[in-house]
This record gives C-alpha cells, structure tokens and sequence, in this order.
C-alpha cells in the first residue's frame, strides 16, 4: 500500500509539472484569468496529492487518505489533457498525437474530481459510512460517477475543455471523437435521471454530516467541525459575490469582485486538505473554536470598522463640506484608533458564544488571580491552584513542583545571634 501511495503521489506530480511545461507554451492563448486558475489548480494538486500521501502513510487503513490523493491525480489529469490538446491544435497544430481524443478526456476528469469530493464528505472523517443505512447513497453516488463518465462518450457534443475551458476560449472546440453514445433518445433520457439523481445524492452528502454529527463524541465533533468550517468560508465567499453582483454588477469585473471570487476558490483548494490533515492525524485538533471565534471576530470588527469608515466620509464630505482628501484621512485615523478596543470587545463576545472554553479558562484564571493576592498560606494557594487546573483542563494527573527555601539566610541568622 505504502508503493501505490507513492505511485499516486508521483503521478500527480509527474501531470502537474508536464501541464505547467505546456502551460507555457501555449501562455499566448491563455488570459489573466485562466492562467490565475491555473495556479490555484496547481496549489490544489499539491495540496491533495501532499495531504494524501501523509495520511496514507501514517493511516493506510483511512479511505480519506486515498480519496485526497486521487483528488490530485484527477485535477492534474484536467490540467494535462487540456493542455495537451490546446498545444496539439492552436500552438502547434499537428504536432503531437491524438490531440482531439486526449482532449475529449479533460472534462470527464473534471467531473470525476468532483464526483470524489462527494465521496470524502461523506466518508469524513474516519473513512465509513456513518451506518449501513447510508450505503445506497454510496451505490448511488457509483451511479452518478458511471453517468457523468460516460457523458463524455456522447455523439454531438462539443469539446470545450476541462476547469477552464480553455480550447472555447482559443476558438479551437471540435466535436467530441469519442462520441459512440446517442444524442437523443433513451441516453437523453437516462442523462436527466441521473442527473436528478446527482442531485437528491448530494443533498444526502451534506445530511450525512449532520446525521454523523448527532449523537458523535466531544473529538469527532471537531473533527466534523473542520470541514464544516472550511464549507461556511465558502458558502459566506458565494453569497458574498452574489450580493456584490446584485448590488453593484460591475463589482464583479472590479478588484472587490476579484478578490471575492479568489478567496471563494481559494477556500475549497487550500482548506480542504488542510481540514482533513489536522481532522484525521488530530494535531491541532482542538483550535478550531479559536480559529472560529477569530474569524467571527475579525468579520464583524471589519464589517463595523467599514461601517464607520463610509459613514464617517459621508458626514465630513455632505454635511461638512470638507474636501475628499481630508474626509478620508480623518475616517481613516478614527477606524484605526477604533480597532484595537473594538477587537477586545468583540472578541470577548465573540468567546463568550463560540469559544467557550478559552472564556471559562479566562474567568476561572481571573478569579484565581483576585484570590492570590490576599493568599498568605503557601499550602492553600497550592490546592487551590490544583483546584483551577482540575476545572479547567481536567487532567488525569497534577502536580505542583514548589521549590525548597534555602537554607543560606537562616544560617545567617543563626551566626549573627
């Protein structure tokens, strides 16, 4: 197992560095904004492929190891067979062989990546189901994979490319070679079912978190919680394009939209691994409610700071007549001064309802130190600092080293009686 893990782990590599070759080669055909997804597609390659080699290594018996490292392989496959066939028919037309066939495979690798997406959530953390029941789901997902592959055995259809479409933004789409499967009819037919079944199979993807979630230990809530976090970062980036989009539609195209849409990809690619690296080798485990807590806080500080900001450019440039450039300077020395004692409050709030632990910890300590400073016996304030360490951290064992008093300044004493 330990070969077929570096197999896998090389073979993504081996993609991911012939696609980046080709990448540059056919840059000419490439704009800004595909070459920038195609370093997000190469962050998510090592990202993967890395995570699932460490986890296969240390827990070869985990299935979200193996899941991970093909997830890599799979969006290398994407990237190389896209531009393989980009290079074999806009850059150097004729060149290389089978250009059209190996193209006609990068959608169908993308699908596939996924398709395995839905695998690991539903296999998270530990690599099973959550009980037997959840196995026709698990028949069902095999269903939805078997069709979105043979999609692309489909006569009539056009290829276009994989992520990024790259072959129909070069002008260079072809019909599909490898099409041997009807246009219409029952395929047509058995198409829309399978994709109504993708479709209640991804809603049971998503309530098997919730069901594994029911009823699981204090550890496997965390671990649970890792990948939901990295879910809620996306799903907040979506809507936040999509209010940014209805708002103002030419913030999409703006550097506002841009940097929403990159953190919205961003998240799944980086996230992902990370999430099910610290969830399954449990290093770290416990920092998710900090790490919560600090994104909540750091949200709401922003979504405040930016309120006064404009209100206060607002006020200083209607009703105050003041120039622009004063107005801006004056909001931006008041949001700055705001932010440190803002930070403080929100994020003793913030604790006090998503961090309890670290805000219990922080009164109990508080209220120990209030103790200590009118404690004389040395004896009390040891068992009493037993008393905060049991409550707080509920250790199987706790000792408390005091040093011995030295014996040099009584000796003294003794001498100068």
């Amino acid at each position: 197992m330990q070969t077929l893990g570096w197999v896998l782990t090389s073979l993504a590599v081996v993609m991911l560095l012939a696609a980046l070759v080709l990448l540059g080669l056919n840059v000419r055909h490439i704009d800004a904004g595909r070459q920038f997804a195609y370093a997000l597609l190469a962050i998510a390659v090592v990202g993967y492929a890395g995570t699932g080699r460490l986890i296969t290594r240390r827990l070869p018996r985990n299935a979200i190891g193996w899941l991970l490292s093909l997830i890599g392989l799979s969006v290398a496959a994407a990237m190389l067979t896209e531009q393989y066939a980009l290079y074999g028919l806009a850059t150097a037309g004729g060149s290389v062989p089978a250009a059209k066939q190996i193209g006609g495979l990068s959608g169908g690798t993308a699908s596939l990546t996924a398709m395995l997406l839905f695998f690991l959530i539903v296999l998270f953390p530990d690599g099973r189901l959550p009980s037997r029941r959840w196995r026709p789901v698990l028949w069902a997902m095999f269903v939805v994979v078997a069709g979105w592959l043979t999609q692309g055995l489909q006569a009539g259809t056009n290829i276009t490319g994989g992520f990024t479409n790259a072959l129909q933004a070069a002008k260079v789409t072809y019909p599909n070679p490898l099409g041997i499967l009807p246009r219409h009819g029952w395929y047509s037919d058995l198409l829309r079912v399978i994709f109504i079944l993708a479709i209640v199979a991804g809603v049971l993807v998503v309530a098997s978190v919730f069901a594994r979630r029911r009823g699981a230990s204090f550890e496997l809530r965390k671990q649970l919680a890792w990948l939901g976090y990295v879910g809620l970062m996306t799903a907040v980036s979506a809507a936040a394009l999509a209010v940014a989009s209805v708002a103002a539609p030419g913030a999409t195209n703006a550097w506002l939209g841009q940097v929403i849409w990159s953190f919205l990809v961003l998240t799944p690619v980086a996230g992902i691994p990370v999430a099910c690296a610290v969830a399954v080798l449990k290093y770290r485990l416990y920092e998710i409610d900090k790490i919560i807590s600090r994104t909540l806080a750091y949200a709401i500080v922003t979504g405040l700071l930016v309120g006064v900001y404009a209100g206060l450019v607002l006020l200083a440039t209607q009703v105050l007549t003041l120039t622009s450039p004063v107005a801006v300077a004056a909001a931006t020395l008041a949001a700055a001064a705001l932010f440190t004692p803002l930070r403080s409050r929100v994020q003793h709030l913030v604790d006090r309802r998503f961090n309890r632990a670290r805000y219990d910890a922080d009164q109990t300590l508080s209220a120990f130190a209030a103790r200590l400073k009118d404690a004389v016996d040395q004896d009390a304030v040891r068992d009493d600092l037993l008393g905060v360490v049991h409550r707080s951290l509920e250790p199987s064992h706790a000792f408390v080293w005091v040093r011995p008093v030295r014996q040099r300044a009584g000796r003294e004493q003794v001498e100068s009686r």
